[in-house]
């Protein structure tokens, strides 16, 4: 019996085992009124809204019944582009629902697409922070920068989840493009192919620097033949020169993918040990390297968000193409909060298939009493306040900034748009960045980075002025 919760999806129930598991599928039948009330101000006031997949229980409940016509749940990277999809659709307005960077990075995309008169706004008056994107902020990544100017042909590959104001300041000292964890091995793949005795310099994720130094190494280790199905470009040799000029920074992590350490990972192979391993690259070495082992094998994969959704629904494809039953174990190796998303996906497909025979059993490597009392009628949600009781052995694996971002504050910002009330929104605006950096403001630098990174994304190779100011 697993010490750890579980959600077993089947396609017209859950069977959740433990406080946490309970909790989370308790809000994955919201209020059908709450949830048209919503659609009818994004309706009737054309509004689209955006959120990351790590928004609370409650929000994601509710979210996902919206239309998808106004309503897209991504990860960092598809948020704009969903963002500009809506805008292009005519929304007038965008609400973003995530940590700040992610509402910056939205008004940053918009605007470079010609979106400039289409609103975007935050939940909360607060900032809304993010222990990674803070570490980057610091003296120690101002020195680690420093450095990297010294360096030959230094590249900074800057992980997304930064602000505008980091890739401003980074950019004035280093070239600068931004990744995300689905596209970061490729970027860095790409530039060192395009750049010759390229130094690339990856921040702020620690941990993701150090799988990412791992992948690298078991890449150079691999036949000229599979290395270039990764990229055309490369073969041992080549990867060899990367990892001889790649550095990260040792000082930054996520709160929250900190957790999944060695001891997590002792129980999981204790408890766990043919279930499917789905992990974030942002996780410590531990469970990396048990992800990496299982995608070596088929039975895992270590990347994104979308990666670890996309890797759930293949497998559940397989299993929908044999006539047996079949029980299908995932360890969710990332923030809890994404496993409305995979409810969703799942039960679609298990109902469009017409199998009942068939299940998705989602472990949480956390501690089952990780949740908090509140004062609702369901009484309990998952995740804990202030990371109390977080543990390696197991703890909350929620976002407390993340769950700032409340369906109360949804409502509000929206009525706030349909009542016109434009000077009660200046707080719920991302930052402006009027500040100048290098002789040019902090939003226009930093959205250099960004912009070189779409151009990778849409045409496959860097941009030219990247490349012209790495060589420099």
């Amino acid at each position: 019996m697993s010490s750890f919760p579980t959600l077993t999806i089947a396609a017209d129930q859950l069977q959740p085992e433990g406080s946490f598991a309970e909790a989370q599928a308790a809000y994955l039948s919201p209020d059908p009124s709450t949830v048209e009330e919503l659609a009818k101000l994004c309706r009737d006031e054309n509004i689209g809204i955006v959120a990351h997949y790590y928004m609370d229980a409650e929000l994601q409940g509710v979210l996902t019944q919206l239309p998808e016509s106004h309503m897209t749940i991504a990860d960092s990277l598809k948020m704009a582009d969903a963002a500009v999809e809506q805008a292009r659709a005519g929304r007038r307005a965008i609400v973003v629902l995530g940590v700040d960077f992610m509402s910056e990075n939205v008004r940053a995309v918009l605007d470079a697409a010609g979106f400039e008169g289409v609103g975007v706004y935050r939940l909360a008056t607060d900032p809304i922070g993010c222990s990674l994107a803070e570490s980057a902020e610091g003296q120690a990544y101002a020195g680690w920068l420093e450095r990297a100017a010294k360096s030959s042909q230094p590249l900074h590959v800057v992980y997304i989840n930064t602000s505008l104001m980091t890739k401003a300041k980074a950019h004035a000292v280093v070239p600068t493009i931004t990744c995300t964890s689905s596209n970061v091995v490729k970027t860095i793949l790409q530039a060192a192919a395009e750049i010759p005795d390229v130094s690339i310099w990856y921040g702020p994720d620690t941990y993701m620097g150090a799988n990412l130094e791992a992948m690298f190494q078991q890449y150079a280790t691999l036949p000229d033949d599979a290395i270039q199905q990764l990229h055309p470009a490369h073969d041992q040799a080549s990867i060899r020169r990367v990892l001889e000029r790649f550095a990260y920074f040792r000082q930054g992590n996520c709160v929250v993918h900190h957790m999944f350490g060695d001891d997590v990972v002792a129980r999981v192979k204790e408890e766990h040990a043919d279930a499917f391993i789905a992990a974030h690259l942002e996780v410590p070495g531990e469970m990396f390297a048990l992800g990496a082992a299982a995608a070596r094998e088929g039975r895992g994969v270590v990347g994104s968000t979308s990666n670890i959704l996309g890797f759930i629904l293949d497998k559940l494809d397989e299993a929908l193409a044999r006539p047996e039953p079949a029980r299908l174990p995932v360890v969710l190796g990332t923030e809890a909060g994404m496993v409305t998303s995979i409810v969703r996906k799942v039960q679609d497909r298990l109902r469009a298939a017409g199998r009942t025979d068939v299940q998705v059993q989602i472990v949480f490597p956390v501690a089952s009493e990780a949740v908090t009392q509140v004062d609702d009628p369901i009484g309990l949600i998952p995740g804990v306040q202030g990371f109390e009781g977080c543990t390696v052995a197991g703890g909350c694996a929620t976002c407390p900034y993340m769950k700032m971002n409340e369906l109360d504050g949804l409502f509000r910002v929206l009525e706030l748009l349909r009542d016109g009330q434009d000077d009660r929104l200046g707080p719920y605006r991302p930052k402006t960045y009027t500040e100048q950096v290098a002789g040019r403001t902090a939003a226009d630098l930093g959205s250099e980075p960004i912009l070189h990174m779409r151009h990778f994304q849409q045409h496959g190779v860097m941009a030219p002025r990247l490349v012209e100011q790495v060589g420099a």
